[in-house]
């Protein structure tokens, strides 16, 4: 096989690498890390949890940008573009900075006679390109658990665990002991470790004495105050009042933001931020897919809920913003989550279920989604529960029939909304 030769060549490349999607351990990655000498010189902020990374990520991105740093942030998965992965100073690293990072990888790989995945490539690609740019600092989001995920081969000097639910649960364990034992070893030794989770496993607390990490737990060691028009914060440094809400939505979002105000606060001798620039970030942090509301009337909803927990909070946010018509879902997941546990979370927020495909190999097919609908008890006919061939469809569907009262919301999967978002960019000329 020829070389690749552009990012879409790349990424065709690395999916038919290796034979799965994933493989969990560090020792494979670890070689390649060696022998590229991946040594950052910077501090890490590692993100992990099953629900609120992205939010997470965003909120210290910005505020750290702001504050005038150079930023590395590392996320996954992507909607639209593979380079939403990897940015700098909030901006997409550009095609050829990442074809050259696979490419180095590669070799190294070939040397090593390694295998890797698909993710465990662009842990190291990221790395690569933030080590190349000289970053301040870096912000990596676990891919999927902690102990074994490409993104603990590095070292924290800060971690924040965002929340702990079932999901993942084939490679993570099926109780919340299991999989709390999993996402709390990003911790390390003398560093801050900081849990926005206020029901913490018992797993956790004993990954924090393995450890000898700094505990900090919301509500014990920081924590907030809602006065519905601002909030205050109270932490490690003291306290900060009257702050403006994150422009991010969401009804757990304050929980999200002290976690980041903490981490600052743990980091302040390495990376001073001040009042001023903590007020800009906040009110600068974007992250689409997450309640992200591209209209009005009707309101139009995208969000990439895709486990029961995950549901919970988007049926939080209807709640909040529950308007005086009907609520049309566009939905669709993939077949290995806990489809009926999601449809059971929102069945009460939702009068329309319309029903789509998406493409994935791993996605679940029409026919089965609208059985497990129906098994979380929706008792739905062909007027309330209607099947479509693809997102866009089953949105335009929701469009033509929705009024100026009602609200459409595409949920279930990152693949949900990225097929809605990427037939608005094409409707804006985008």
């Amino acid at each position: 096989m020829l070389a690749p030769s552009s990012l879409a060549d790349w990424l065709t490349y690395l999916e038919l690498l290796h034979p799965k999607t994933i493989e969990m351990g560090l020792e494979r990655v670890g070689r390649i890390r060696s022998k590229l000498e991946l040594v950052p010189q910077f501090p890490i902020i590692m993100v992990g949890g099953t629900n609120g990374k992205g939010s997470v990520c965003a909120m210290l991105e910005s505020m750290l940008v702001c504050a005038g740093y150079t930023v590395g942030c590392y996320t996954s998965p992507h909607l639209l573009r593979y380079n939403e992965r990897v940015r700098i100073n909030k901006n997409e690293v550009d095609d050829k900075s990442l074809c050259d990072a696979f490419a180095q990888i590669d070799t190294a790989r070939k040397d090593c006679h390694t295998s890797l995945t698909f993710f465990e490539f662009g842990t190291l690609a990221a790395m690569h390109v933030f080590v190349q740019t000289h970053v301040d600092v870096a912000i990596l989001e676990v891919g999927l658990g902690g102990r074994l995920d490409a993104v603990n081969l590095f070292d924290a000097d800060c971690a924040i665990l965002t929340s702990i639910d079932l999901d993942h649960m084939d490679y993570l364990g099926d109780t919340r002991e299991k999989i709390g034992f999993e996402k709390a070893a990003i911790f390390r030794k003398n560093k801050p470790a900081i849990c926005a989770e206020t029901d913490i496993p018992h797993s956790v607390y004993q990954q924090v004495e393995k450890t000898g990490a700094k505990f900090f737990r919301l509500n014990q060691e920081f924590g907030f105050f809602n006065k519905q028009a601002q909030w205050d914060y109270w932490g490690p440094k003291g306290k900060r009042h009257s702050l403006s809400f994150p422009v991010l939505r969401g009804v757990k979002q304050l929980q999200n933001a002290s976690a980041c105000l903490t981490a600052l606060d743990t980091l302040h001798e390495l990376l001073p931020v001040s009042m001023n620039e903590i007020r800009q970030g906040l009110g600068e942090a974007v992250i689409p897919g997450r309640f992200q509301v591209v209209s009005t009337q009707p309101m139009i909803i995208l969000d990439v809920a895709h486990n029961p927990a995950a549901a919970a909070v988007l049926s939080q946010n209807l709640a909040a913003t529950r308007p005086k018509g009907r609520t049309y879902a566009v939905f669709s997941m993939l077949q290995d989550k806990d489809i009926q546990g999601v449809v059971q979370t929102l069945k009460d927020d939702i009068d329309f279920w319309l029903v789509c495909a998406v493409d994935s190999a791993r996605a679940a097919p029409v026919d089965y989604l609208i059985n497990e609908i129906h098994k979380a008890g929706v008792a739905g006919n062909e007027d309330t529960i209607c099947q479509f061939s693809d997102c866009v469809a089953a949105y335009v569907f929701a469009c033509e029939h929705a009024g100026k009262n009602d609200r459409i919301c595409a949920f279930g999967s990152f693949y949900t909304v990225s097929g809605v978002l990427q037939y608005l960019n094409a409707q804006q000329g985008r």
